[in-house]
């Protein structure tokens, strides 16, 4: 006989009735008594025994609270006195619960049977239930079971209650699940959550009992149409249908049922919220969570005196938001979020004295920041970001006791009044992206002792104001100034002894590094801090040593400058490293080893770097360490020496980037060069060097296509130049930009193998010889500049198949015959092909002998549906994690020929919508 793992009976039954009463699907059991205890049937206490005995005990897995019941059986003793039995006080026939055995088929007089919270190892649910044919109450809850659900337990037709939620291996065929909607007729209960469902008819449930009271079916592929008459069952106080992918409408009319908790959170369903959803007097919970519900919300919670909970969030609702909604004195959590509400908030409310969490993010709500907001007794959490509120925030009589305010997002304007700092609870407080002004008073923010996260980035603050009054700032970890008017450091972060993140980016933070130890960067030292951003500002001199514990030093677009910055040397947990476009000079330190495995970017471009760097090959041995290396940008500097052949050891390196445009290192990329590892770079860019020598056919043989890696890099596209900043976004397109050298030879075949390749720069170099006609493989390709060579013969008409194709620049080469007319090519202009004597045809003034008179069709610019592409020509900058989008990748060439209508044509691509700041809200709703 199998042998199942008790894992442990958690609690008494009373303990698991009280779990499902919270959700009033209750299993009523008979409760104890002073009368002596009735004796057991001889027969009951045989099959109880032989269980026992059958039984493995996981004593692992005991606390004080969680024990085996069957410690307490023994022959000598009644069985009705036996922990998790119950008897008939008449006849000591036996009604209880117990854990599991086939013996149990033996108890014919057994009406409930408890064995939730077991852990059965997968198998499945033995047979012979049918056996009990008293059963009332069946409970196999999270027990670990698989399999399919036995058509016998439908069998059960005194069966009240079935419990098989939490066996996420169980499953439903359609016929056994018809069959038991058919013949269970006095089902009151039916908890079916994560018992996957997908072969199950919704239409099945149709067959359900009028007497139905819990109705259990979150999660796991129930599908189709929900019939909307179930809802208005006339006993039905409880429906979960969350997580599914059901669709349907809610009841149109006649709604009028006990519920007291409804839920469809997750699903499809579709249609308008009925007014007589105001006929649901009894309900506490309403959740439709993620639909594609739409409309006005009705104005008909008046009589809904009991509500609790209100989540209509991330539906399509429009309108106004209903007036009685505001008059609710149960409702605890109210969450509105990415709807398209709109109108202002009403000037006061008599309702919401129990509200503790009020969201309406993402919605198109205009109108001032009423002050009752901070004044409801009980409120915990305001999020109103992303919307259109004007402000200003008005002064607040009575501050509550609230702990997180969100408004970013809006337009909001005036100054923070002076009564918002009585809100002495605040812990997290976002007023980022909004319009406020004023300056940032130190002896104000220092009211806030609670507070452990500050953003007041992208405003108009014009600076702080730092006054001799001691900070309590205890608990301050996160601060975001960012994208202000800031002059000075702040003295209020002094006291932060808990800060682990400040960003002072994009300021007007000047003068030396060292004249901020009276204003509190000496104080930074000592603490824990993570990540420091004090990118553009006018902060000049050297740089002292930053805190050891950095692991994201950001310091770009400043005017500081040492002979080179041994003081980052001790940065050992450093993730994220940005010191470009300032002017340190020297070499770079063999200290940059020391970074450890975990460095990801490193940005030193646009410095003063020279010399050769140490370890003769390019870059020291002990930065090969560094293995989670992702972006290394050295453009724009004075490096003298051979191709970092080295990197190729970096295996993250290969997904990313590597640049080193505007350098001196020379010599050829030789056979060496083309067998490492830079496989699939996303952009190589060696422009501006002094490289020689041809390409190695191997190189682009080796060359993939990229993984889309988007993570801190901004692609910013400026005439002559293309520029690689650390931000919040990466493009999904390839660049390969060897342009400005003295490179010789034919253009590799190889090269027509990369096709997701979308910028091909190798203009101003020495190669000659034909167009290779493979270029036309290169299906992404947008922008091609072969200009300024020497390359001959004629025009392969192979290239008409580029139809992304939007630059093409072959000038000053010794191309001649005539241009290939078709697609993309009947909208390239002279300049395309300047300096080229002997080519002939559109557009040029010069007719060809056989094609004289011949016009190219007025061309169709048409995307090509049937493309595996389709969307990979839209260059477009997309933010992940906390970020925006703050780029569009225009184009490369375009911008070494000055020609605008290259920018038109980009500009005018359809951009994909930043989803950044909306995930973010959505990890509050979770969290």
């Amino acid at each position: 006989m199998r042998k199942f793992i008790l894992l442990c009976q958690i609690c008494s039954l009373l303990f698991v009735l009280f779990f499902l009463s919270v959700v009033d699907c209750c299993l009523s059991l008979p409760s104890s008594s002073l009368n002596p205890t009735p004796p057991c049937l001889p027969e009951d206490t045989s099959a109880l025994l032989q269980f026992k005995n059958t039984m493995s005990i996981d004593d692992s897995a005991f606390y004080s609270y969680c024990y085996p019941k069957t410690n307490s059986w023994n022959e000598s003793t009644n069985c009705c006195s036996w922990e998790g039995v119950t008897c008939e006080k008449a006849t000591g026939q036996l009604v209880g619960s117990l854990s599991s055995n086939t013996t149990l088929v033996r108890l014919r007089g057994l009406k409930r049977l408890n064995l939730s919270l077991n852990n059965f190892s997968a198998s499945s649910i033995p047979s012979g239930f049918n056996q009990l044919v008293s059963l009332t109450d069946l409970n196999l809850s999270g027990s670990y079971l698989s399999g399919s659900v036995p058509s016998d337990i439908s069998l059960l037709s005194k069966l009240i209650s079935l419990d098989l939620s939490g066996n996420d291996q169980l499953e439903f065929d359609s016929h056994s699940f018809d069959m038991l909607t058919r013949n269970l007729s006095k089902i009151e209960n039916l908890l079916l959550g994560s018992v996957y469902m997908s072969a199950v008819v919704p239409t099945s449930f149709m067959n359900l009992t009028s007497s139905l009271k819990c109705l259990s079916l979150e999660w796991y592929g129930l599908q189709g149409d929900f019939p909307s008459e179930i809802f208005q069952l006339g006993y039905l106080e409880y429906v979960d249908l969350r997580w599914n992918y059901l669709t349907g409408y809610l009841p149109k009319s006649n709604w009028s049922s006990p519920l007291k908790f409804f839920d469809l959170s997750r699903n499809y369903f579709r249609g308008s919220i009925p007014s007589s959803l105001g006929n649901l007097t009894k309900i506490t919970y309403l959740g439709f969570f993620i639909n594609k519900l739409e409309g006005q919300i009705p104005d008909v919670f008046g009589n809904l005196n009991k509500l609790t909970t209100l989540d209509f969030s991330g539906c399509n609702f429009s309108g106004q938001l209903p007036p009685s909604m505001f008059n609710l004195t149960q409702l605890t959590s109210l969450d509105l979020l990415s709807n398209r509400l709109e109108g202002p908030l009403p000037t006061h409310v008599t309702g919401f004295q129990n509200l503790k969490d009020f969201s309406l993010t993402d919605n198109l709500l205009t109108g001032g920041v009423p002050s009752w907001l901070f004044t409801l007794p009980s409120l915990e959490s305001l999020d109103l970001s992303n919307n259109r509120l004007t402000g200003p925030i008005n002064q607040i009589q009575r501050p509550n006791s609230i702990q997180r305010v969100y408004l970013a997002d809006n337009d909001i304007h005036g100054e923070i009044p002076t009564s918002f700092f009585g809100l002495s609870k605040l812990t997290q407080l976002d007023l980022s992206s909004n319009n406020l002004s004023g300056v940032i008073r130190s002896d104000m923010l220092s009211k806030l002792e609670c507070l452990e996260t500050l953003d007041l980035s992208t405003n108009n603050f014009s600076g702080v104001i730092n006054l001799d009054v001691p900070s309590k700032l205890n608990n301050l970890a996160e601060v975001n100034l960012s994208n202000n008017k800031l002059s000075q450091f702040p003295s209020f972060l002094q006291s932060a002894k808990s800060l682990t993140s400040l960003d002072l980016s994009n300021n007007k933070i000047q003068g030396s590094i060292f004249k901020w130890e009276s204003e509190g960067w000496e104080q930074l030292e000592g603490k824990n801090i993570l990540t420091l951003d004090l990118r553009s500002n006018l902060l000049q001199g050297p740089l002292p040593a930053p805190p050891p514990s950095l692991q994201k030093f950001l310091i770009s677009d400043n005017k500081l400058k040492e002979v080179f910055l041994l003081s980052i040397c001790n940065l050992t947990s450093l993730d994220i490293l940005d010191l470009s476009k300032n002017y340190f000079g020297g070499i770079i330190p063999s200290c940059l080893g020391n970074f450890s495995w975990g460095i990801s970017i490193i940005n030193l471009q646009k410095n003063s770097l020279s010399g050769k760097i140490p370890d003769f090959w390019l870059l020291p041995w002990s930065l090969v360490d560094c293995t989670l290396l992702r972006f290394l940008n050295l453009a724009n500097n004075t490096l003298n020496d051979v191709f970092p052949h080295r990197l190729s050891f970096l295996p993250h390196l290969q997904k990313l980037l590597l640049l080193t445009r505007s350098n001196r290192f020379y010599g050829r990329l030789d056979y060496s060069m083309a067998t490492f590892g830079f496989s699939s770079l996303q952009i190589l860019d060696l422009s501006k060097n002094e490289f020689t020598g041809p390409f190695p056919e191997e190189f682009f043989q080796n060359f993939i296509s990229p993984d889309n890696y988007k993570k801190f890099v901004k692609v910013t596209m400026k005439r002559l130049e293309i520029e690689l900043d650390l931000d919040k976004s990466l493009t999904d397109f390839t660049i390969i930009d060897f342009s400005n050298n003295r490179f010789n030879g034919r253009i590799p075949e190889a090269l027509g193998e990369l096709h997701a390749l979308l910028v091909l720069n190798l203009s101003h170099n020495r190669l000659n010889d034909t167009l290779p006609p493979s270029l036309a493989n290169m299906a992404a390709l947008e922008s091609l500049d072969l200009s300024s060579n020497k390359l001959g013969g004629t025009i392969p008409s192979e290239l008409t198949k580029l139809t992304f194709l939007a630059v093409l620049n072959l000038s000053q080469n010794n191309f001649f015959g005539p241009i290939p007319v078709g697609n993309q090519f009947n909208t390239f202009g002279i300049d395309s092909y300047a300096g080229n004597l002997d080519l002939c045809g559109f557009p040029l003034s010069n007719k060809c002998g056989s094609d004289e008179g011949r016009q190219p069709p007025t061309p169709k610019l048409v995307e090509d549906e049937d493309s595996a592409i389709p969307f990979i020509w839209e260059l477009v900058m997309m933010g992940y994690g906390c970020g925006v989008v703050l780029g569009l990748s225009t184009g490369y060439i375009v911008f070494t020929t000055g020609r605008p209508w290259w920018l038109v044509r980009m500009v005018e691509r359809d951009w994909q919508r930043n989803f950044t700041r909306w995930a973010r809200r959505i990890g509050r709703k979770r969290n």
